[in-house]
């Protein structure tokens, strides 16, 4: 089954006209995300976007390619104003006694998520307010000159992390994983998803429109730009960071793992890496094997971790209690 690139029935919340560039993987993850939201809610949807490549390149001053009511907040704030927005229209609806309530999306990159704005979406996961919060990861602030994030993948070259040194790149051992970190919060719905597969994007954000409280999912985007690959690739090294085990793709209700999307046929992640130039340094005549070594065994964690493969099942991953379920305990 094909993903509709086009359709009259569709949204098109996001139109035309934008100045994404060339193989853009946010843009697409961002057209069917906030598609299948309006679906999902019946076009009752407000999003909350904050500043970065997504608000740049849809919002060049006067205009917009957007077809809904959206807000750009700043960098660091899309979760607070989103909660600001929901408990408004809440209000609203109560006070005109229409009923309806409008739903709410907070939508960053991974710079603004995990980055600039982990306080205020972190407030948002401990109050459980009604908010979908949706990172779309690219792995740097692509926007700014490709510098490194609390997103960036070990050994990967950005400005900030050039090959200098005795190991170049990205350091191993440093970052933020948000997706596990949500999960801590014992939220509704946490989820990864990728542009790889863009039906089961789809039915993500359909899935988590159908609760209530906060929710979570970030979707890997890759950039053509800062990862240096071909703008007619994206698709394909979204694909392979799926299949290697780099980016594990699975679903999370109240804290604990539910579903986990299984490698059809594992691929060794020399075939991402070899992709892109942000790695360039690991894959040509000088690269480090011990690095190369290093990345495989991540990657091959994340499937025994995650179980990715065949009958295998999930570990416990670090999980939280769900404050809802010890206060109904308690009662």
């Amino acid at each position: 089954m094909r993903a509709e690139q086009a359709a009259v029935d569709r949204p098109n919340t996001l139109i035309s006209g934008h100045r994404a560039c060339q193989g853009c993987g946010e843009a697409l993850g961002a057209r069917y995300a906030i598609d299948a939201a309006m679906r999902a809610t019946g076009g009752q949807l407000i999003v909350a976007n904050a500043t970065g490549c997504l608000e740049v390149f849809s919002t060049p001053y006067p205009e917009s390619a957007w077809r809904l009511p959206w807000i750009h907040s700043l960098f660091g704030n899309p979760a607070a104003v989103a909660s600001g927005i929901a408990a408004a229209a809440k209000v609203r609806a109560a006070k005109h006694g229409n009923g309806v309530v409008p739903r709410v999306i907070a939508q960053g990159g991974d710079g603004g998520t995990t980055d600039i704005g982990f306080a205020t979406l972190s407030g948002m996961f401990e109050r459980n307010d009604d908010v979908l919060y949706i990172c779309y990861d690219n792995q740097a602030y692509m926007n700014t000159g490709v510098q490194r994030s609390s997103a960036t993948p070990p050994a990967a070259r950005t400005a900030t992390t050039q090959l200098v040194g005795e190991h170049p790149g990205a350091d191993f051992g440093k970052g933020k994983n948000v997706p596990l970190i949500a999960m801590a919060h014992g939220i509704p719905y946490v989820a990864t998803a990728c542009v790889s597969d863009l039906k089961d994007l789809e039915y993500k954000v359909a899935k988590a429109m159908s609760f209530h409280g906060a929710r979570y999912i970030q979707i890997l985007v890759p950039c053509p730009l800062g990862w240096g690959c071909a703008s007619s690739s994206t698709v394909t090294v979204a694909r392979l960071a799926c299949e290697t085990g780099f980016y594990p793709i699975f679903e999370a209700e109240y804290g604990k793992i539910t579903s986990v999307r299984k490698i059809r046929q594992k691929q060794p992640v020399i075939n991402f890496l070899k992709l892109q130039r942000r790695y360039a340094h690991l894959t040509g005549k000088k690269g480090d094997p011990k690095v190369l070594a290093e990345l495989q065994a991540m990657c091959d964690e994340n499937i025994r971790q995650y179980g990715l493969i065949g009958d295998s099942v999930p570990e416990t991953v670090p999980t939280a209690i769900n404050a809802f379920e010890r206060k109904e305990n308690m009662i």
